[in-house]
């Protein structure tokens, strides 16, 4: 099956034909096939993705692809060494105050790396800020 130099545009009704009517459709049809989505082996750059190939459907001689694509924000995130450490150890459960002795810094200074990572995550809670974490890939090893 080839995949490559596709791209992701987004949905627009076509005339007469409205989004929500699209979004069912979509969701009948991820419901008809569910289970028999495979999994894109290889991107463009030969790494394995997370994509899943939900319909390969080809009507009238065009292809049709619907394919269930997870947002992240992995790259578009960046963090300083210093917060990255300070975002593990909230991943593990560490407070502020074991933090700060543990790195040598002021628990003043966790907050202030807290807020950027919050800041930039786009979350206002440790626990939100630990579920994007794991979710993204962002922090993987809690050890």
């Amino acid at each position: 099956m080839h995949t490559t130099g596709t791209s992701v545009r987004p949905i627009k009704p076509s005339p007469g034909r409205t989004l929500p009517d699209l979004q069912s459709l979509i969701r009948t049809i991820v419901d008809q096939t569910n289970g028999q989505s495979t999994i894109r082996p290889l991107n463009a750059n030969g790494q394995t993705t997370r994509d899943e190939i939900i319909a390969d459907v080809e009507v009238d001689g065009v292809r049709y692809l619907l394919v269930r694509s997870r947002k992240s924000i992995a790259p578009s995130v960046s963090f300083s060494p210093r917060e990255h450490e300070i975002a593990r150890m909230v991943a593990k459960g560490y407070p502020n105050k074991t933090i700060a002795d543990v790195l040598e810094i002021s628990p003043w200074t966790v907050c202030t790396h807290l807020r950027r990572i919050f800041a930039k995550l786009r979350v206002s809670s440790r626990a939100a800020m630990v579920a994007r974490l794991i979710g993204d890939e962002i922090v993987k090893d809690l050890t």
